[in-house]
């Protein structure tokens, strides 16, 4: 004999068809939001790819405020950057400019290696805009440019290996500091791997700052030095005239689509309170960069409190 369903049963099929019909609203509402963000980044690329005539490249790495399921996830330079980067550039005609724009934490020691050789063997000129920071590999690539253009507020940074999460210098200098018998193997081998690897990323520095521009082979040689010997932290800043004092070819003429490029790039919203600012009006350029026109005044968004 059957029995009608019980009003549990009912309730438990409910709720389940709410599940479902909100998770697939959700990820429909997540991609075409994506989706409208890329047509806006496109369509950006394309207006400075033709006010400059060249092939526009960015590496953007960020948290963007839209991901699947709400779920941000850091990013950093990986096989997979330098694959579809090594592609844009086979894509690049020979003699034509390269406008990289650059935003990172860095990464993979490999990737990084892999874009500066290929920038390095372009023979159109490559500028690296550097509108925040490029830290770490991002510097490496930096470092392959025949100009790189940065806010005046932007840095780039050391570009020492790290092993396993530690600083290689480190690793040599615990190895070095302590006998031999009471070093581990453990760090023995990682004060091995440390060597080769402060040596092999030395050697590749020297030799994508021999013969440019101001750069004799023995600065060349220098600068590599202090770049991976662990002098500084690994996120020790080196802004405008440090790095024009290491002798790079550094400006800070900012063209203004950069800074919009990157509001293309929304970092997600972190639990503490929101930054307020209220833009200036049209007609009125922002100091510290380039004259230009101002950004598009915005009202300004609500106050929040810290979050919970």
């Amino acid at each position: 004999m059957n029995a009608k369903p019980t009003l549990f049963a009912r309730l438990a099929g409910f709720l389940r068809f709410v599940f479902w019909a909100l998770l697939v609203l959700l990820v429909a509402w997540q991609f075409l939001g994506t989706g409208g963000l890329e047509a806006r980044r496109a369509e950006a690329f394309g207006k400075f790819q033709e006010e400059r005539g060249s092939r526009v490249i960015a590496l953007i790495h960020r948290q963007d405020r839209v991901s699947f399921l709400g779920i941000p996830v850091a990013s950093y330079i990986s096989i997979d950057d330098s694959e579809s980067i090594l592609r844009a550039i086979r894509l690049t005609p020979a003699d034509q400019a390269i406008d990289f724009i650059l935003h990172t934490p860095g990464g993979l020691v490999l990737a990084s290696e892999q874009i500066a050789n290929a920038l390095v063997a372009h023979k159109g000129k490559v500028t690296v805009f550097v509108p925040h920071y490029a830290l770490s590999g991002g510097t490496m690539i930096a470092l392959a440019a025949d100009e790189i253009v940065m806010d005046p507020n932007a840095v780039l940074g050391p570009v020492d290996p790290q092993i396993g999460g530690y600083p290689a210098a480190s690793i040599l200098k615990v190895a070095k500091q302590k006998p031999i018998e009471r070093v581990s193997d453990l760090t023995l081998i990682l004060a091995d791997v440390s060597a080769k690897a402060v040596a092999q990323v030395e050697a590749f520095v020297t030799e994508l700052l021999t013969g440019k521009e101001h750069f004799t082979p023995e600065r060349a040689q220098a600068t590599a030095k202090a770049l991976t010997e662990g002098r500084w932290t690994h996120d020790y800043p080196i802004g405008v005239k440090a790095a024009r004092g290491f002798g790079l070819k550094v400006s800070t003429e900012m063209p203004r689509a950069v800074y919009d490029l990157m509001e293309l790039y929304p970092q997600a919203p972190g639990k503490r309170p929101t930054v307020l600012y209220l833009e200036p009006p049209r007609g009125i350029p922002e100091s510290g960069g380039t004259d230009g026109p101002a950004a598009p005044t915005r009202p300004a968004p609500p106050a929040r409190g810290p979050g919970k």
